[in-house]
């Protein structure tokens, strides 16, 4: 018997000219090697080393093919623990994205050279400190004796998942009623209050909004307009487009597409509910004047932990469309993630993306992720990246009919596939026949979490155009958010006492933009403005919150209440500091902002009290906020 052919090439630092020879090569080796299947399956037996390292996935594929796609990490991720003191999201960006290279092209040149050395075709990221490569079993196993790989991760492809009643489109009579344009903005957008910023003048301008997806129809009459690679006469991608898409396609879109392409609907369906608006009473969009930059990641609906991970990468430093001369400045304020990775497709390390997750945030940029509808059982949030602690998860409601009530498809929490417990989701939004833009320049109504989550980014936008200082600071967006949310409690939520809110539900509840801008976004209890080691006190803080809303001025506010570090020791300026934060005091949610209420709340919890020594006798008749685990949650989120 002739041994089957393999051909490796390695694309690493390929000229643009020899890319096309490169991908034939590739096409020739992975049909050899899928010939080859029947004959290895029969011989395949991994050894103890490569059992230790390797997701369950790949070890499967080994036992049916020759050749498998798997993602090396290696031990070392970079320190990126000084980013969060940058102030300007810009320099934040920037200093985020030299130090990954950095610390990629330093702790991997040995192992890209082992690769390059033995042909083996690999793709290596800085993103997070990996490398995607195309192993053999033989290959596999010498990765899994280095020392310097930590784990070789499940690569598969990922089909994007709907709700049971959102297969493909809607009814005929949903259908038909998409098509009519509505005059009026859409129902999700009021729902959240967003055309009352944009009475006010806030409509998104100066943010841009990054999607990654199935792609975009960049022309769509609602979208075009917003896409920030159209000055109006001429188009122009570079920076503002990238196609994770290397191999395959499909017929609509091919590989490598120069120019934003959707062959699925389903991406153009979320950046209309984003940006969209085609002047002709459409009014889909919730930040009309944002602009908008994508990517594609997934073909055909089906993506992979690489291409998302790629997605990520090119938003942090955006690329020319040969992707060279990554510039920072060029990110997104804000990116929207309306798909998932669940492990019964093969992402059984469900922390591959969690590494590249954290390091965008920590490059300034909100991610934004729908927490999946596979609802409405308990602990379904168990999808990358909606599980993880830094992606703002979005359930959804039923938020554009008349009530706010959980869809039944939503995912709920508490997160048990990485054993962490953690309350998800993080917040709710519309998401039951959201009507928005399609290929081709139509309209059609789609329901899913994958629907909400883009109302959630819009907001987001809403919020920054109108206070320029949270960009750059996606903490302080989320805790707005949420801290102005409409509360809502659920009959089932799933370990969380019924009348709790966040909830392993709703979250901390449906989002209201136009409450998270009235409520002093970026408020925090450090009213002093002290250092780290003294920034909520008691004897501080607590102190000049309850006297200022006591009546208290001058050095009767004052007098003995600042930190030895403050930063404002004025009277004047603590009054102006206290009052910029008031709307964020009603810590009861009474809807008043009282010293025998909130101003005690305050004190009494700076000062260590916890229980119904928290809030005995200091909440008021009828406040929205009466448990000590509500008051006690609220007041986390003004201490950042």
């Amino acid at each position: 018997m002739i041994a089957p052919m393999h051909i490796h090439v390695s694309t690493v630092d390929v000229p643009a000219a020899k890319r096309s020879r490169a991908v034939a090569y590739l096409v020739v080796s992975f049909v050899a090697s899928t010939l080859a299947a029947p004959l290895f399956a029969a011989t395949f037996q991994a050894s103890p080393d490569l059992r230790a390292k390797a997701d369950a996935w790949v070890l499967d594929q080994f036992a049916t093919k020759s050749s498998v796609p798997l993602i090396v990490q290696l031990p070392e991720q970079a320190d990126l623990s000084r980013a969060a003191e940058i102030a300007d999201k810009t320099e934040r960006g920037r200093f985020v994205y030299e130090t990954l290279r950095k610390h990629a092209d330093a702790s991997q040149g040995e192992l890209r050279r082992w690769l390059s050395e033995r042909g083996v075709t690999h793709r290596p990221f800085w993103i997070a400190n990996m490398v995607l490569v195309q192993a053999d079993a033989a290959t596999a196993d010498a990765l899994s004796k280095r020392s310097d790989v930590k784990r070789l991760s499940a690569n598969p492809t990922v089909q994007l998942q709907r709700p049971a009643d959102d297969v493909s489109t809607t009814t005929l009579r949903k259908a038909a009623e998409a098509t009519n344009a509505t005059a009026a903005a859409e129902t999700g957008v009021t729902r959240i209050r967003a055309n009352e910023l944009w009475a006010l003048g806030f409509t998104g301008q100066n943010i841009v909004i990054g999607g990654q997806d199935t792609g975009y129809q960049w022309d769509h009459p609602a979208l075009k307009g917003k896409y920030r690679g159209w000055n109006g006469a001429t188009a122009n991608h570079n920076y503002n487009w990238h196609d994770a898409i290397h191999t395959g396609g499909g017929p609509l879109c091919g590989a490598n597409a120069i120019a934003p392409c959707d062959d699925g609907s389903h991406g153009t369906h979320t950046m209309g509910t984003m940006v969209g608006d085609d002047g002709a009473g459409n009014q889909i969009g919730v930040a009309p004047g944002a602009k908008w930059i994508g990517c594609r990641n997934m073909d055909q609906g089906n993506g992979t932990p690489a291409t998302y991970a790629e997605c990520f990468q090119w938003f942090i430093a955006p690329t020319d469309l040969a992707g060279n001369n990554p510039d920072p400045s060029k990110a997104p304020h804000v990116i929207n993630n309306s798909w998932g990775c669940p492990v019964s497709e093969g992402c059984t390390n469900v922390n591959v993306l969690k590494t590249v997750v954290e390091n965008v945030q920590a490059a300034g940029i909100l991610v934004v992720v729908s927490a999946g509808n596979a609802g409405s059982r308990c602990s379904s949030v168990d999808d990358p990246a909606a599980i993880y602690d830094a992606s703002f998860t979005v359930a959804a409601t039923y938020g554009v009919s008349s009530t706010d009530l959980l869809a039944g498809f939503s995912s709920r929490g508490p997160v048990t596939v990485d054993g962490s417990g953690r309350m998800k989701p993080d917040i709710a939004a519309p998401g039951k026949d959201v009507r928005s833009s399609v290929p081709t320049s139509g309209y059609d109504l789609k329901s899913g979490t994958s629907m909400a989550g883009p109302h959630v980014a819009g907001a987001a936008a809403l919020l920054m155009s109108a206070y320029p200082s949270l960009k750059g600071n996606p903490d302080a967006i989320k805790r707005a958010l949420k801290r102005t949310a409409v509360r809502r409690t659920d009959t089932a939520n799933c370990g969380s006492p019924l009348t709790t809110v966040p909830n392993n539900a709703y979250g901390w509840g449906r989002i209201d933009v136009k409450a998270a801008y009235d409520g002093a976004p970026g408020a925090t209890l450090n009213v002093d403005q002290s250092t780290p080691t003294q920034r909520y006190d008691g004897g501080t803080d607590g102190l000049l919150i309850a006297r200022y809303l006591a009546g208290f001025t001058g050095s009767a506010l004052i007098g003995d209440a600042l930190s030895v570090n403050a930063a404002i020791t004025d009277a004047t300026e603590v009054i102006a500091r206290l009052n910029a934060i008031l709307p964020a005091l009603d810590i009861d949610g009474d809807g008043q902002v009282r010293f025998a209420t909130d101003g005690l709340l305050v004190l009494r919890y700076l000062l260590g009290l916890r229980g119904d020594s928290l809030v005995g006798d200091a909440v008021a008749n009828g406040a929205a906020r009466s448990s000590a685990p509500d008051i006690a949650a609220y007041i986390e989120l003004l201490m950042p």
